[in-house]
This record gives C-alpha cells, structure tokens and sequence, in this order.
C-alpha cells in the first residue's frame, strides 16, 4: 500500500493511558526508535522513502512521520468521538509544550532534539491537528472543494512541514525552504488523494468513505456498494476515475518541484514515485480495492524509492 501515512493493522491503544505514550518502564524510551518502530516499520512505503533522505535530515523526518501517525492513530482508533477529542486536546497541549521547549511524549521530545525551530512551526503542527479533528466531525463530504480542505490540512500542510525540515539541513536551506511550500502542499494533497484510491474498501468499512458524495452519486455507487463489497460496472468507472486524478495531480505535483530542491526532498518523490506505481498496480487489477489492500512488494519499494530523483 502507499502508506503516506504509514497505516498499519492491529495497533490499539491501551484505555486510561495518554494517546500514544509508551507503557511506564524501568528503562528511559529511546525516542529515536520509539519514531522508527511508529512511523516506518520495515517493509512500508515510509520506510523505504525515508531511507532516500540524507543521514542529517532522517531523525526529523521520522519525527514527523510519527507524529502524523500518532493523530491519524488518535481518530481512526477512536470509536466514541467524545474520547478522541480528549486525546486530540492532550496532543494540542503536548505541541504547545514542544514550542516551549518542555515536551514529554517520545514523538514530541525527538522534535524537540531535532526541529530547528519548533516555535515557528507550531502554527503548521496545529493546523495538521486541526486537520485529523475533522475525521472526529464528518465521515463524507459534499463535493471535491469540501474534501480538499481536509486534504489540505492532513496532506498539503505535513508535506509542507517534511519539505521545509528536508531543506533546513541543506547549503540554501533559506532559499529551499522559503519556496518550499509552493509545491509541496500541491504533492501532500495529491498522495492523499492516491491513498484515497488505495483504502477505498478498508476505510469504508471504518465508516469513513472519502470519495465525495456527488461524484459517486454521477456513477450510481452508494455508500453501501463500497461497505459491502459490491463490484459493479459503475464502481469501476468511478474508480477510474478517481485513479486518474490522483494520478494527474500527483505528476503535476512532481513536475513542479524546483530541479535545484529534489535532491533535499527525495522522501517525497520516493513516494511520489511509490503512488504512482500503486495505482497502476490497483489499475491493472481492475480496481479490486474493497475486499483487499492491493501493495507493493518490499522489493520493489525498494527499487521505485531509490531510483526516485
């Protein structure tokens, strides 16, 4: 699967204690690793993406991954929307205390080694916060502009966010990431849209269906097609459809990446390039994303991230 956001199965949280927080232990946790093990198992598309990053940037970008997981956790984890507010509340709380430099999350304290400028960057960690607090508010939207200003805050702002800490460890960090938010806000909504494509079925079946509501009603597919499995013509035309958009904005995306930053920012186009090849897999399968996650195999992650340029 893509993975932009690292999604794995079987994760829960454990009740009574904070989201995220490690169970108390004799030994201190590690935050680095508690990073690595949260956002990039072996075998995942952020994994490998990662691994195309230089050696300075890694931590940080892994901080930032698993920061995202821990709220995409938080709402998708969280069956009573009351519970997930709470914790959500706990993480704004937690990020005010990364900015004043007193953090005491894993997550938060490897941002606090590794962020350059934790202060300037609050706004855009809230604004990620603000983003996943819309799972806890809605489960369908209207039309494509209502979704994309989900898309913006979970997908545009955080590749923003890994664009400019990608930058801030090169020679013309300044200059790299002052521009970068142009295109990479454009690129994170572009790989949620793929991931969108990718989790049709899995999150249907969490009550989440991202697909906007008068573009499945133009194909005659109801939300209960996608919950119980139904393949029909119509359901392939509209995944078609929603395949090559999220195809077309990805490559957009990526054509609009300066030639003097995609060195910096190979984590991107990794998986750039991994959505890419994703959806032509779930293409070729004839678009079977219901009853299955359609993935790549870790060899070939291996190869399609590292030869990303």
């Amino acid at each position: 699967m893509l993975q932009f956001s690292a999604r794995r199965k079987g994760a829960r949280q454990t009740p009574g204690r904070l989201p995220g927080r490690p169970s108390p232990d004799t030994h201190p946790v590690n935050f680095d690793d508690y990073c690595q093990q949260k956002a990039a198992p072996p075998g995942s598309s952020t994994y490998y993406a990662l691994r195309q990053a230089s050696a300075a940037s890694q931590p940080l970008l892994t901080a930032l991954f698993a920061l995202r997981r821990e709220l995409e956790e938080t709402v998708q984890e969280t069956s009573d929307p009351a519970v997930g507010r709470t914790k959500l509340a706990w993480w704004q709380k937690e990020l005010a205390a990364l900015a004043a430099g007193s953090a005491s999350h894993p997550v938060s304290k490897a941002l606090e080694a590794h962020l350059p400028d934790a202060p300037a960057e609050y706004p855009a960690l809230q604004q990620m916060l603000a983003g996943f607090e819309m799972d806890l508010d809605q489960a369908r939207y209207l039309d494509y502009p209502n979704l994309r200003r989900y898309m913006r805050g979970v997908g545009g702002n955080f590749a923003s966010l890994i664009a400019r800490s990608a930058a801030s460890k090169t020679t013309r960090a300044a200059d790299a990431a002052a521009t970068a938010t142009d295109w990479a806000a454009s690129l994170g909504e572009a790989l949620m849209l793929a991931q969108f494509v990718a989790e049709t079925g899995n999150d249907a079946r969490h009550g989440r269906i991202y697909i906007p509501i008068d573009e499945m009603q133009r194909y005659n597919v109801t939300a209960a097609d996608l919950i119980n499995r139904k393949y029909t013509d119509a359901f392939t035309e509209l995944m078609r459809f929603e395949t090559k958009r999220a195809r077309d904005a990805v490559q957009t995306a990526l054509a609009a990446v300066p030639a003097n930053a995609r060195r910096a920012q190979r984590t991107l186009l990794a998986l750039a390039a991994l959505a890419l090849a994703l959806l032509d897999e779930i293409e070729r399968d004839g678009y079977h994303v219901l009853h299955q996650r359609i993935a790549l195999t870790p060899i070939r992650k291996l190869w399609i991230a590292w030869r990303a340029k």
